[in-house]
């Protein structure tokens, strides 16, 4: 009785869970978007990109001003440098 009890519990769980958080919300689609560099602070940059997400970038070595390809995760506050 138990072990039924915990199986169905254990389904419900895992049918509830996938619901309200769904697995694909793990993997992010990669964006690709051209910014400008609008500061640099001691090797880190920020940007503002078409998401309205300011974008921190790390081991930065561009000025302000420069243009350069970033990458990031949807809906995330860092992102990479894309060497061309």
């Amino acid at each position: 009785m138990g072990l039924v009890f915990g199986g169905a519990f254990t389904v419900a769980a895992i049918v509830l869970s996938t619901m309200i958080f769904p697995f694909w919300n793990l993997i992010r689609e990669d964006v690709y978007e051209e910014v400008i560099i609008l500061t640099n602070d001691k090797g880190i940059c920020y940007v503002e990109t078409k998401d309205s997400i300011p974008k921190t970038i790390e081991n930065c070595d561009l000025q302000p001003g420069d243009k350069t390809t970033i990458k990031f995760g949807h809906g995330l506050a860092w992102a990479k440098i894309i060497e061309s």
